[in-house]
């Protein structure tokens, strides 16, 4: 299915899952950039030998990288995107829960649903997905979120 939809279209896909993903690794390289771009330096992210001692066994990524690869799974394929669209801003998060830790190198990937989509203004469109984040293997989901985008069309 093509998640590119005309707006008059729009309520048919309410209520559907509109996009799953490919499997995307989380590396160290990325959770090392990651701390050095958010200051957040806490050793179970970055610290390879005393991580390995936590229950995790390895570090983790930070719940608000696993949070921001959201733009990354939009840009693979995930959620709906409006036909003739011109502009896509980020409105916020609903609703976020922090489910399950993402240990270094798993395979993550996204599963969106759209919830709603309103027309909030002539031409500008507030879409809500659930997004659910899943680790390749894990029963439990890293996260998920009823995430807000505001779409423009022409």
């Amino acid at each position: 299915m093509s998640n590119v939809v005309s707006a008059d279209k729009l309520s048919e896909y309410v209520g559907k899952e509109v996009g799953l993903t490919d499997w995307f690794v989380v590396d160290q390289e990325r959770i090392n950039n990651f701390a050095e771009a958010t200051g957040d330096f806490q050793y179970i992210h970055i610290d390879e030998e005393r991580a390995a001692q936590t229950p995790f066994g390895a570090t983790i990524a930070h719940g608000f990288l696993t949070l921001s690869l959201l733009s990354k799974f939009s840009s693979m394929g995930g959620g709906i995107k409006l036909e003739d669209s011109v502009m896509g801003i980020n409105y916020g998060l609903d609703k976020l829960r922090f489910i399950n830790p993402v240990k270094v190198n798993s395979k993550i990937r996204a599963r969106f649903e759209l919830v709603s989509a309103v027309e909030k203004k002539p031409k500008h469109y507030l879409l809500k997905h659930n997004v659910t984040v899943e680790i390749e293997g894990e029963e439990k989901p890293a996260l998920i979120a009823e995430w807000l985008g505001m779409s423009v069309v022409a």
